[in-house]
């Protein structure tokens, strides 16, 4: 009995299902106490412990063992960018096979789809739709620019000198190959779209907000992870070989003093190449996309640009 106990001390340290509760020896009245609470049906969660979601999800996994952790809680597991904060999302995304019913229980989105075995992957032991099926999901919910931003996440891989190599979640080539086999499903224009304008070597869904919005103005093409010739340490977010033009969006991140004094020594040796910089605050992009492209604009122009 006191083993029992001790199992069932262990088991309350994150959320688990009535039935998980009563094999480690608890009995119905201490799956009533004040120190659990019920957020659905058959499930129970210690109050004002810290659990990651994972362990929080777990237990809709164990009730039904067909069903399938998706959408946007898929996004959130993966990591993938959303534009809301992740701790402000706290329905969770259910996707059951096509021939059974859609979840119905408290707390939950519930959806129906045939998954391929390859659409699921495990995390540590709890079923999440893979990545690139996660994203095809997402473009029933996220504008084409919030999917592209993903997509940009999914994709990016770069090999710079000043930093560890970062390699793709899925490589570009594979998420092309797997978006395009499908066919007949809700949102698949979209994901196709935004697979059309997705670029290898974008670091944060600022970058692409700012890359589709020069694009859309017309401007000429900035490429992306872009190396300026002659100096393998200065890789602009978005660079203009044309007309010598690049920018970088300043980030948070930038707001260091070990980034402040790499990026004073990027931005000299930019300039002496006879580049001109466009540096994006978070500020110039709430100001609209007018302004921020009406600032390319001029750096372009200086540059010979005439259009």
């Amino acid at each position: 009995m006191v083993a029992r106990s001790r199992a069932f001390e262990f088991l309350a340290r994150r959320s688990f299902t009535r039935g998980e509760g009563l094999a480690a020896g608890a009995t119905n009245s201490r799956l009533r106490a004040r120190s659990l609470c019920t957020p659905s049906r058959g499930i129970r969660v210690p109050i004002g412990k810290q659990q990651t979601l994972l362990d929080r999800v777990r237990p809709y996994t164990v009730l039904n063992q067909r069903s399938c952790i998706s959408h946007v809680t898929a996004a959130q597991l993966h990591g993938l960018p959303l534009p809301w904060f992740d701790e402000d999302i706290r329905s969770i995304h259910l996707t059951n096979p096509a021939r059974e019913a859609q979840p119905r229980r408290r707390g939950v989105v519930g959806h129906t789809t045939d998954l391929d075995r390859s659409e699921i992957t495990y995390m540590e032991g709890v079923p999440v739709t893979s990545p690139a099926r996660t994203f095809l999901d997402l473009a029933t919910i996220l504008t084409l620019d919030q999917l592209v931003a993903v997509a940009d996440f999914l994709i990016c891989e770069h090999d710079r000198p000043f930093e560890p190599p970062k390699v793709a979640f899925v490589p570009a080539a594979t998420l092309r190959s797997y978006v395009e086999g499908k066919h007949h499903l809700r949102g698949l224009a979209k994901a196709r779209a935004a697979v059309d304008l997705m670029r290898i070597g974008v670091d944060s869904p600022p970058e692409t907000q700012l890359r589709l919005m020069l694009h859309r103005a017309g401007l000429p093409v900035f490429l992306t992870n872009y190396a300026i010739a002659g100096d393998p340490d200065v890789w602009p977010d978005l660079a203009c070989e044309e007309y010598k033009t690049c920018s970088e969006y300043e980030g948070e991140i930038h707001k260091t003093t070990q980034k402040q004094l790499f990026d004073r020594t990027r931005d000299q040796r930019t300039a002496e190449r006879g580049w001109i910089q466009v540096k994006v605050y978070k500020a110039d992009m709430r100001r609209g996309d007018a302004y921020v492209v009406e600032m390319f604009k001029k750096a372009l122009r200086r540059q010979g640009w005439n259009g």
